[in-house]
């Protein structure tokens, strides 16, 4: 079997690129935000948010990909809004599979981003306001830096879970090529080919390569960063 790849596959694995990155551009801001309100802040529906932040996690994908189809259509209230006012289309574009894909990275991004603030020293922040320092400055130049390992770390992590999205992106935007056959879409257009065995052996080693490559270089990222900020604040 040869590994080299056709131009279909590397269409399918460019595009899923694309569609990652801009995932995680969309939601990574989100994220460090949420993250530091429920890592800091105890307020009403504290509960009830939390749970909407992970329902991607246990809800089916093919739901999230139809509720996204609602919403964000052509005939969709956000759809409409964003397509009229802003000239962006969501449903079966590349970018409704990047929308896709963020959303259901986002519980893989927040988890880590949380965790990091909630465990970052406290008190410099406390002796930052003390000597008269904003909450925001605080928060950008002391808060955002020590929770550093755990923003980058779910940022990889949510990059990996939008390179391999399937459930939410077939139902959103279907499986078009050249436009939103992602590299998981088109590992499933292989398998439903009689001759496709040999393309969905090739996407498959390159989805697992990617996926341990990610979980690999976060917990690297995350330990080195760790030790880094512990040295400095020795």
């Amino acid at each position: 079997m040869s590994f080299y790849l056709t131009d279909a596959e590397w269409a399918a694995i460019q595009l899923s690129l694309q569609v990652a990155s801009l995932a995680i551009a969309i939601a990574l801001p989100p994220a460090v935000l949420l993250g530091y309100a429920l890592a800091r802040w105890k307020f009403p529906g504290y509960t009830l948010v939390n749970a909407l932040v992970h329902l991607p996690i246990v809800l089916p994908p093919v739901v999230t990909g139809y509720v996204l189809l609602v919403l964000f259509g052509r005939q969709g209230m956000l759809g409409s809004f964003f397509a009229d006012v802003f000239g962006i289309v969501f449903a079966f574009r590349w970018t409704g599979a990047a929308l896709a894909a963020g959303i259901m990275a986002f519980p893989m991004i927040i988890r880590p981003v949380k965790l990091s603030f909630e465990l970052s020293d406290g008190q410099l922040e406390e002796a930052a306001h003390s000597l008269g320092t904003s909450r925001l400055k605080t928060f950008l130049l002391i808060t955002l830096p020590l929770a550093l390992p755990g923003i980058l770390s779910g940022a990889i992590l949510g990059f990996a879970k939008a390179m391999g999205e399937f459930g939410a992106t077939i139902t959103f935007v279907s499986n078009i090529p050249g436009e939103t056959r992602t590299l998981s879409l088109a590992l499933y257009t292989e398998m439903q080919s009689l001759s496709g065995d040999a393309g969905a052996i090739r996407l498959t080693v390159i989805a697992i390569v990617v996926s341990i490559c990610a979980l690999v270089f976060s917990e690297v990222i995350s330990r080195r960063l760790s030790r880094k900020l512990g040295g400095q604040h020795d």
